[in-house]
């Protein structure tokens, strides 16, 4: 007799390997940042340059992120999933290889084309896997990756490689685990009909057909249009710290470098926490009430930290939560938010919206904004523009439509419960 059980197995295994392959997309994506001291002696690159690099990876990732994501919800994920992580595991060996900016500048390109159809698909395929109730969480777990590897493992991985070996071998030596995941993603990974389904029903559920909506039913989802302006606001502060942060610290608070990247690292490990703290937050709360705590508490942490002084312990303690806040809320808005608020067939096509517009604006347009703000009106002024994003963020969130399960079954629960004594007084 076959089994009707939900395949918590499967979620598990699927869940684990995405949250590892969206690891390896951070680490690749950032690790280039503390090699460039050693990259820019041996091409001659300027600091114009080392953010042209920067910039062009964010600028492809958006755009192929929203295009890529309605590919995978036609073709299937594996698709797309699998020749993507690939795809940016050999860019990333190749990156070694450059010999001048235009060679660099052109595989950084075309690994955001490759991250960013990975980064949609992998957030669908973690839905698909997930079990409704553990869904904000899972999507949080998955994406924690990012900011474990990229943002406060990859400054400590490049720079104990760079003591061993030059860079050109440090990028072809972190290219190998990429291509060992896409082996073990091939073998494991289902299609989105198939996910939920218990193990021995498999083939059985692959034969249901998959109704899908049109892609503009995407956008006249209310909570799509909220989720994109959203997201925007949250990754300003995510790019513009990144960014700037260390020129802020040594520039401005005068601290050394040691010091300088103790309290820089804060945003990774702040961020892991916060990437599945605060989406699982709102499996319980909801995902309206979890974006606005999000967001509130990142403006408050920036306006404290702003005020600090050269005190590293303080600094990192109030960056950590402010991190833990707002990239909480880059795995909310565009894991089980734009999950959510799909119409049938199209989660993908979905998160590819979202992310793309976060990542045209937040990790492109705002870096280039914080560099106009730190050049015309001084560093110490940096902080006052994700203090601001994140200030329109509160608003923008109280638009958002509450979509998360256990809250939609409180609300019914009340509703019903309201509507008892009116029927018996109608008797």
């Amino acid at each position: 007799m076959k089994s009707n059980t939900w395949d918590s197995a499967y979620e598990w295994k699927a869940v684990t390997l995405l949250a590892l392959g969206f690891g390896l997309v951070g680490l690749d994506r950032w690790l280039i940042a503390p090699l460039f001291p050693s990259i820019m002696k041996d091409l001659n690159l300027n600091a114009q340059d080392v953010g042209n690099c920067i910039g062009i990876l964010g600028l492809s990732w958006g755009v192929f992120a929203a295009v890529m994501g309605g590919m995978s919800d036609k073709v299937g994920r594996r698709k797309v999933l699998i020749p993507a992580i690939i795809a940016f595991s050999l860019l990333s060996g190749f990156s070694g290889l450059a010999g001048s900016f235009v060679s660099l500048l052109a595989v950084r390109a075309l690994m955001g084309v490759a991250e960013g159809s990975f980064c949609p698909t992998s957030f669908a395929a973690t839905a698909d896997a997930s079990h409704p109730k553990r869904r904000g969480f899972n999507l949080g777990l998955q994406q924690s990756g990012f900011a474990l590897f990229g943002l406060a493992l990859s400054p400590i991985i490049a720079t104990q490689l760079l003591g061993v070996m030059s860079w050109r071998w440090v990028f072809a030596l972190v290219s190998v685990p990429g291509l060992i995941l896409g082996l073990l993603m091939y073998r494991l990974i289902r299609e989105p009909q198939d996910a939920g389904a218990p193990a021995a029903d498999a083939s059985a559920a692959s034969a249901a057909p998959v109704e899908r909506g049109h892609w503009r039913d995407v956008l006249r989802s209310r909570n799509i249009p909220v989720a994109m302006v959203a997201l925007f606001c949250a990754m300003t502060g995510v790019f513009v710290l990144g960014a700037m942060l260390p020129l802020y610290l040594t520039q401005y608070l005068a601290l050394d470098m040691q010091h300088m990247g103790m309290v820089a690292s804060a945003i990774g490990f702040g961020g892991f926490v916060g990437q599945f703290g605060l989406p699982g937050l709102s499996d319980l709360l909801g995902r309206r009430v979890a974006s606005v705590i999000g967001f509130v508490g990142t403006a408050a942490m920036l306006i404290v930290f702003r005020g600090l002084g050269a005190q590293p312990l303080e600094l990192f303690a109030v960056l950590f939560a402010a991190s833990f806040f707002t990239l909480g809320l880059v795995s909310l808005l565009s894991g089980p938010v734009a999950t959510e608020a799909a119409p049938a067939g199209m989660v993908s096509t979905s998160i590819g919206l979202v992310v793309g517009a976060g990542e045209i604006f937040g990790g492109g347009v705002a870096p280039a904004l914080a560099g106009f703000v730190a050049a015309h009106f001084g560093i110490q002024n940096i902080l006052w523009l994700p203090i601001g994003a994140v200030m329109l963020g509160v608003l923008v969130s109280l638009l958002l439509k509450e979509t998360a399960p256990a809250s939609l079954r409180r609300r019914e629960a009340v509703a019903a419960a309201a509507q008892i004594p009116v029927a018996g007084r109608a008797e």
